[in-house]
């Protein structure tokens, strides 16, 4: 071979006495996955770079091993050339020294593969024309590539490109390494929620990652390209498919990366990361330090974020079906079913508990209800939404009805908060909806007059005159003709010290009966027409005028709601 005197002899042409290898510096821990940057090169690419190319390689033996990866190159005449090597090193000879006893190639080849050599390359130029039989048979027994070089080839320049293409990448993996740390150090040190690391985890990687907990729900999906539809549909049965391995690594029928979440041996979740289905590349031994450096950054944002990573979860997608944010209906179907909510063939409805001004935080009551539902059976969200609401989606099977669930949701609730306001919308059928049957809730939740009788909780059909004008109670308009219909009689009573707006509240209340209203104000009936008449002239009216009575009857209806409130809502 060209070159026979290179990296592997010294200048008298002695081998050394401890061939050339990898560098030694720096150093990791043994077992450690590798970090994440380029991929190794494989014994395939290796064989396409043109300095070997140059040689004609034919490939006689492990044509399934071809992926190899090649993490040095060794060029060595030795018969024992396993004893100095660590495995993934690529050995170049001419087969010089191959010994002609087939125990002795057998025993060469055996010890390379146990090793873990990713090939030998053998050069037919010196001693060899053709290769030898026995050399050919050990290979395939073993499966372990055996190169064939029809061509001279410098080894040394071979050892050149291939330890600087090597190098490079380590290079590359180590500020990629460093680049990977310092990011979720800085996540970590700014106190960032569990859904920006794993989004982070997903970023970094190009791939799909899923936080699960112990029951295999999915608790919060990161994904590159923002849907996760394709990553979390029929979850649970692929989850269970795949085993948890002792350490980082992959799993299951579909290679996931599986990554324990843990503190002080107390396993709390998974993190698992998925190959993309479109086509991106799958999931490395690379990922590894990813995904347990997200781990880690988990671990601590559990101890430091007291809401349960479940609770977290079920706001998120509550919030995302309201505000209309899921990409599709096959994702919300996917994330709900998850987290272990079916839906599909389910009757859904949004029922709203509004606990009331000064609440607080609301974790330990939506846990309440999650248990609470869940001993009866239901399939429920539970989570904060906007307007101080707590909002529940009851997924329900079309023989059960909903009603006595949301009485026994209104039961609970008031043992803790009797002031609280249960509200529903109306069913749907298909989670895309489920923002209509919020918005039908908080309409319901807003015309609710306080101190309601017998009412466990509100629906539509409960919205009348009452509660339409309580719901409209912060409206500027409202407020304007309340003004004008009866500002004049209000400041005429209070001047005077007269009772001329309670005399027409009970003359209206009786449907202009005067007989009846007076009997109702304990007035005789002609002090009761000269009240009537004082009212006439203060707010310049005709009281036998029917549309006239309607109006300022809606007035005093709105005038005494506006007293109820407790201030003036937003309009």
């Amino acid at each position: 071979m060209n070159g026979s005197g290179g990296n592997a002899y010294d200048a008298a042409g002695r081998p050394p006495a401890r061939p050339a290898g990898p560098p030694t510096a720096p150093s990791r821990p043994a077992g450690l996955p590798r970090v994440p940057g380029r991929p190794p090169l494989s014994l395939a690419e290796v064989l396409r770079l043109p300095v070997l190319a140059a040689g004609a390689p034919e490939v006689v033996s492990g044509h399934g091993q071809l992926s190899r990866p090649v993490r040095w190159v060794h060029i060595t005449e030795l018969l024992d050339p396993a004893s100095f090597l660590k495995g993934g090193e690529l050995v170049l000879t001419t087969g010089m020294p191959l010994p002609e006893d087939p125990s002795l190639v057998r025993r060469y080849v055996d010890e390379l593969a146990d090793i873990g050599a990713a090939g030998l390359v053998i050069e037919l130029v010196r001693r060899y024309h053709r290769p030898p039989s026995e050399l050919v048979r050990a290979c395939l027994a073993r499966d372990f590539p055996l190169v064939l070089l029809s061509r001279t080839v410098n080894f040394v320049e071979v050892t050149q490109v291939l330890h600087s293409l090597i190098v490079g990448s380590q290079v590359e993996s180590l500020r990629r390494a460093q680049d990977v740390h310092d990011t979720f150090t800085a996540l970590t040190l700014r106190g960032a929620g569990p859904d920006e690391v794993v989004g982070m985890a997903a970023e970094l990687s190009g791939h799909p990652v899923v936080l699960e907990n112990l029951v295999h729900q999915a608790v919060i999906c990161g994904s590159p390209g923002g849907g996760v539809e394709g990553a979390l549909t029929g979850w649970e049965r692929r989850s269970r498919a795949t085993p948890s391995p002792d350490r980082t690594g992959l799993s299951g029928p579909e290679d996931w990366l599986v990554a324990a979440v843990e503190y002080r041996g107390e396993r709390w979740g998974r993190l698992l990361m998925l190959p993309d289905g479109a086509g991106d590349p799958a999931v490395g031994p690379e990922d590894a330090m990813v995904l347990e450096r997200t781990a880690t950054a988990l671990t601590i944002a559990r101890l430091t974020h007291h809401t349960r990573w479940e609770r977290r979860a079920q706001r998120t997608l509550l919030l995302d079906l309201v505000e209309q944010r899921c990409r599709s209906r096959g994702e919300a179907r996917a994330r709900a079913e998850a987290l272990g909510v079916p839906v599909a063939g389910r009757r859904l409805m949004v029922v709203l508990v509004s606990p009331g001004p000064g609440a607080g935080e609301t974790t330990e009551l939506e846990d309440r209800l999650t248990d609470e539902l869940g001993a009866a059976g239901a399939a429920v969200l539970v989570g904060a939404l906007p307007g101080d609401h707590i909002g529940v989606l009851l997924a329900l099977p079309a023989a059960t009805a909903w009603r006595p669930l949301v009485e026994r949701l209104s039961r609970s609730v008031r043992e803790s908060r009797p002031d609280a306001v249960i509200s529903v919308g109306s069913e749907v059928s298909d989670l895309s909806q489920t923002a209509r049957s919020f918005q039908q809730a908080a309409r319901v939740a807003d015309a609710a007059v306080p101190g309601t009788p017998d009412k466990a909780f509100h629906e539509l059909s409960d919205i009348g005159l009452r509660q339409l004008l309580y719901a409209l109670r912060g409206d500027v308009r409202l407020q304007e003709f309340v003004e004008r219909q009866l500002g004049r009689l209000v400041d005429y009573d209070e001047r005077h010290g007269t009772d001329l707006l309670p005399v027409l509240r009970t003359f209206l209340d009786a449907a202009g009966n005067k007989t009846v209203a007076a009997k109702r104000a304990n007035l005789s009936r002609q002090a009761f027409y000269q009240r009537l008449h004082s009212i006439e002239r203060v707010l310049g009216c005709d009281l036998e005028s029917g549309e006239q009575r309607t109006q300022l009857h809606v007035a005093l209806t709105a005038f005494h709601l506006l007293r109820l409130s407790r201030g003036p809502a937003p309009s």
